[in-house]
């Protein structure tokens, strides 16, 4: 299929976008990297007026490490920021993350904040931004709010940003001292979508475990440092807790038998 008629625009500014969707609204969609919006709009899933192209918009390509926060923009592509997190070695959850975001090709094209945007519960990037407590930046033309990312993701495709708002930037907080993490995943092959996908963090005050791929959103679950039979039963509260679905990929019982194992490996190893 090929997509119904729109208008085209390139931004050349952040404040230009933000006029842009004050005027066209639920009309407009913003394409960055463009690896989820174009297939829908192929697919006919979406059909705006006007596509707002911010892929040029130098005050967007920014990414700024700082004392708290890996700061990234709307801009930025998932390669730079591999490679800045990888070079500067800032994130480890971040770093062991990357690989898994489809492949190389898509990355130098595919975005951090449209990932983020486009919300999908087995996606990488969000599950990393929820498990971490990072913040989303957004931006109308009349105000700017930073939004928690517990808070942020609301559902499957769906968040707390308007029909308005830019995703200008989200925040990655750095590592907190002493702290361990670490992330896995099973998918039906490398690059898809995870059936299941962890992310870790384990320090002295307890355990944040993050799961994708089973709630409708990324879940993330504060466990007490525990082990043996005691873990076990928190993971199977937890397994049970997500609400697992089957599809046409996985089963619900194979999606709860993820959490558990995977979950007690991979506390164990950042345990250890």
């Amino acid at each position: 299929m090929k997509p119904a008629a729109f208008d085209y625009i390139r931004a050349d500014s952040a404040e230009e976008v933000v006029q842009l969707l004050a005027e066209y609204g639920d009309d407009a969609r913003i394409l960055a990297g463009g690896q989820s919006l174009i297939a829908a709009l192929n697919m006919r899933l979406a059909q705006p007026r006007v596509l707002i192209d911010i892929s040029c918009v130098a005050d967007l390509s920014r990414i700024r490490v700082g004392n708290k926060n890996l700061t990234v923009g709307a801009a930025v592509t998932q390669a730079v920021a591999e490679k800045v997190v990888q070079d500067s070695n800032n994130i480890p959850l971040l770093a062991q993350a990357f690989p898994h975001l489809g492949h190389f090709q898509t990355r130098n094209r595919g975005t951090v904040c449209g990932s983020i945007a486009h919300a999908d519960p087995s996606a990488e990037l969000p599950l990393c931004l929820v498990t971490l407590g990072g913040a989303v930046n957004l931006r109308s033309w009349r105000r700017r709010r930073r939004v928690a990312a517990s808070e942020f993701f609301r559902g499957v495709l769906t968040t707390a940003r308007e029909t308005n708002e830019l995703v200008e930037s989200v925040e990655f907080p750095m590592p907190k001292k002493q702290a361990r993490y670490g992330f896995v995943e099973v998918s039906m092959r490398h690059g898809d979508f995870a059936l299941v996908a962890l992310a870790g963090a384990v320090s002295d005050q307890g355990v944040r475990l993050g799961v994708g791929g089973v709630a409708d959103r990324p879940w993330v679950e504060t466990l007490p440092t525990t082990s043996g039979d005691d873990l076990d039963a928190a993971l199977e509260d937890l397994a049970w807790k997500l609400d697992a679905r089957s599809d046409q990929h996985a089963s619900a019982r194979y999606r709860r038998h993820l959490v558990r194992n995977l979950g007690r490996k991979l506390i164990t190893e950042l345990s250890s």
